[in-house]
């Protein structure tokens, strides 16, 4: 498992933003740097109903990065995932699906049957070892308020999370993964016969909209992580337990609109003393260089929507760790941060300095 935190270290000061409407939490944040630009109630816990799947996904990526999974390998479905409340695809036990099917079953129609199909698959046919597995991971990530207790988000009065950990682990997506990107911005998909639609209505409505992620509970109400690209500014919006459809769709937009403006501002952002955020990430220099050793191992620095974001990132790890890496095309559009070609041991103690200084990394082989 390849992970590392992703810190959001910077809040804006804002003059108050009433959006006067029901919703419980909200954020807006950069998703390169992981600034926050506007924050209501970002640390509070909430119920976070099918984000959940968010978790479950990046888990199926790093199963698919590492060969453990493949698109085109097949998962069988128990009788406990076919007896999934809804909403689900409706899958008979002892059928199967095709991974890549499944994973466009939860980014588009949030099927809960097809959630715990892939939990069974990837730990030992057990949705509670799973759902261990994701919170020992949201720890390793960086979330420090999220405990899991199913893959799906079906209600569970000890499944909590809060809209700043559900930024963290969408970034997280974002910059481990980012061949996979593709998959939360598709707006409608087809499985036998029928024809399902994302219900993440940005997508179509609002310009730029790339992602991500819709969720509900009777308890938890309506939630929705949505992402968009303007220029070379990429901005993550979450809102939790919103009153309806129409209220987290209205103030994601307001919130990635006032997002926009701010980043176009070009102030200085003031950092806010609070028990909710990391401070500022401090960045202690290394002065000893580390001797890379040749082998099939590497490590990357984060994946961005910019080369100028990608060469910001490039200049960091140059200072900070007095590496020299390269930037690639990566899929999207976006261009990865690397240092390849290295040992196992080498990639190891990078990934180590790395973190140590604050700089998002993993080890890819």
């Amino acid at each position: 498992m390849r992970l590392t935190s992703i810190c959001i270290f910077t809040i804006f000061m804002t003059s108050g933003i009433a959006f006067g409407a029901p919703y419980k939490a909200a954020l807006v944040a950069d998703i390169d740097t992981g600034q926050v630009l506007y924050q209501e109630n970002s640390n509070d816990l909430n119920y976070p109903a099918s984000l959940t799947k968010i978790m479950t996904l990046y888990l199926t990526f790093d199963a698919l990065e590492h060969g453990r999974l493949h698109l085109d390998d097949y998962l069988i479905v128990s009788q406990s995932a076919a007896n999934a409340s809804p909403v689900k695809l409706g899958l008979t036990a002892g059928s199967k699906i095709k991974v890549e099917d499944a994973i466009k079953a939860l980014a588009v129609h949030s099927a809960n049957d097809v959630a715990r199909v892939l939990a069974e698959n990837l730990k030992g046919g057990k949705e509670g070892s799973f759902a261990s597995l994701m919170t020992e991971v949201a720890t390793e990530i960086g979330l420090s308020r999220t405990n899991f207790e199913n893959s799906s988000g079906l209600p569970d009065d000890d499944q909590m999370s809060t809209a700043r950990d559900i930024a963290l682990l969408s970034m997280a997506v974002y910059k481990h993964f980012p061949q996979y990107w593709k998959f939360f911005g598709i707006s409608a998909w087809s499985y036998n016969g029928k024809t399902y639609t994302n219900g993440n209505r940005l997508l179509k409505s609002y310009p730029g909209c790339d992602g991500m992620k819709t969720g509900f509970t009777n308890k938890s109400k309506y939630s929705l992580v949505a992402t968009a690209k303007r220029g070379n500014k990429h901005l993550i919006s979450v809102v939790l337990g919103a009153a309806n459809k129409d209220v987290r769709s209205s103030v994601s937009i307001r919130m990635l609109d006032k997002g926009f403006s701010m980043a176009g501002i070009g102030a200085a952002p003031i950092v806010i003393q609070t028990t909710n955020y990391e401070e500022d990430v401090v960045v202690n220099k290394q002065a000893f260089v580390p001797t890379v050793k040749s082998g099939s191992s590497g490590v990357q620095f984060g994946a961005f929507s910019s080369r100028n974001a990608a060469a910001n990132q490039q200049s960091r790890v140059k200072n900070s760790l007095g590496i020299n890496t390269i930037i690639e095309s990566a899929p999207n559009g976006m261009f990865r941060v690397r240092i390849k070609n290295i040992s196992d041991n080498s990639a190891q103690k990078i990934k180590s300095d790395a973190t140590a200084s604050g700089i998002d990394s993993y080890i890819f082989h």
